[in-house]
């Protein structure tokens, strides 16, 4: 089997609401290319990538000299040829090295019959769990609805989110307001949700003693762990004496750093992305390296539609050590470009594909009405937040958002 052609096509799916982080927001849609790798027997392999809300099309199809004729078996070649290390350094590509390696797999398991986790080494668990992902949100400017901004709604959502779909553990996006207030948000959180456990995830916008105060103030809550509460290794390092386990996805998405992680530990807990490490192996591998270590793992997410959630399901299915419940943004959709509808939650849990590959296959009418509205609304800047056109984002953020201010006239960039 070889490969014959490549092509990308880049949707805008649609969000109960806009998103808001540390970082920006999600301007109500997640703005994703989903990759097709053709090969030389029919099959088609399917990739995703984005979550910056820009395209990526045009450097997924710059790869197709790289790719066509290549064998899709042969991945530890195919990521030298596209991501090698030092050519890397002038033009990194390693999430489209997932994209790729995504659709490999794929048609790799079409091709045998098999699922992609039994070519990951056979799967342990045939459901994965999820945590719910909470986010303070604008209110959807075409219906009024979905807004949250209050400690009231917050903890409304998450009583419906464990309603709707039984999650017990539930993640809150914060970096966004006044550290005060999102402590008093984070609080009500447990009180609403009886006992959960809690995770709590700034996007590394505190100070380090910003976060110090407030791990220090969640100290009585059922805490999973405190994700990202400042940047970078040597801040987390600061905030081992919190008696918190520290997660990130953020400074260890690599082997250097999980290295260094290793030889000097700053996170208890590594957030494995199929993206942002450039692959579900390189996870599977990176998994390996932190069960031998025993540091804590679990399954990342960067704002997916169903492909890359199917990547996350077989990544979940096959680690021995995932011992908490994987992120999903999934629930914030109001849509999916994959047949036969979106994936379920069931008891707080999603089922693994039992199709072969992946086991989704594209809605050629979803796609199509996506790829309109793409075409229609255009890229937006994953870094700005709509309701502050001046405001950039910073780590040890100095200008926290106001969680009174008025809603945004426009989400158009």
């Amino acid at each position: 089997m070889k490969i014959r052609d490549i092509r990308a096509t880049t949707v805008a799916v649609p969000l109960e609401a806009p998103l808001l982080h540390s970082n920006g927001a999600h301007w109500g849609r997640f703005v994703r290319t989903i990759v097709e790798v053709e090969a030389d027997n029919g099959l088609i392999g399917l990739g995703e990538l984005g979550g910056g809300g820009q395209s990526a099309e045009a450097a997924i199809v710059a790869l197709k000299k790289y790719l066509v004729g290549h064998d899709p078996l042969m991945l530890e070649a195919l990521r030298l040829s596209i991501a090698n290390p030092t050519a890397s350094l002038y033009n990194n590509r390693t999430q489209l090295l997932a994209a790729i390696e995504f659709a490999c797999l794929d048609l790799v398991g079409q091709d045998l019959g098999v699922p992609v986790s039994e070519l990951l080494g056979g799967r342990l668990r045939d459901q994965v769990p999820f945590a719910s992902y909470l986010f303070f949100r604008y209110a959807d400017p075409a219906t009024g609805r979905g807004e949250i901004r209050t400690a009231e709604q917050l903890t409304d959502q998450a009583r419906e989110l464990k309603d709707q779909h039984g999650f017990t553990v539930h993640k809150l996006k914060g970096g966004v307001f006044d550290p005060v207030y999102e402590l008093e948000c984070y609080r009500a959180l447990a009180e609403a949700t009886g006992g959960d456990l809690l995770r709590y995830d700034p996007n590394a916008a505190l100070s380090v003693s910003e976060a110090r105060r407030f791990g220090e103030a969640i100290r009585d809550l059922p805490n999973d762990y405190y994700e990202d509460p400042t940047w970078g290794l040597g801040g987390l390092r600061q905030l081992r004496g919190l008696g918190l386990e520290i997660a990130t996805n953020t400074v260890v998405i690599n082997f250097e750093q999980l290295a260094a992680n290793v030889l000097d530990r700053a996170a208890d807990v590594v957030l494995l992305d199929t993206t942002f490490w450039g692959g579900i192996r390189a996870c599977v591998k990176a998994a390996t390296v932190c069960d031998t270590f025993q540091l804590g793992v679990s399954v990342h997410s960067s704002g997916e539609l169903g492909i890359q959630l199917a990547t996350m399901l077989h990544l979940g299915a096959v680690l021995p050590n995932l011992d908490r419940p994987a992120d999903a943004h999934y629930h914030h959709l109001v849509d999916d470009v994959i047949a036969d509808g979106m994936f379920r939650y069931v008891d707080g849990a999603i089922n693994v594909p039992d199709g072969p590959g992946l086991g989704v296959r594209l809605d050629p009418d979803k796609v199509a009405q996506y790829a309109e509205l793409y075409r229609e609304l255009g890229d937006y800047p994953y870094d700005r937040d709509p309701g502050r056109p001046d405001w950039y984002p910073a780590s040890r953020q100095p200008r926290w958002a106001d969680p009174t201010s008025p809603q945004p006239e426009s989400l158009r960039w």
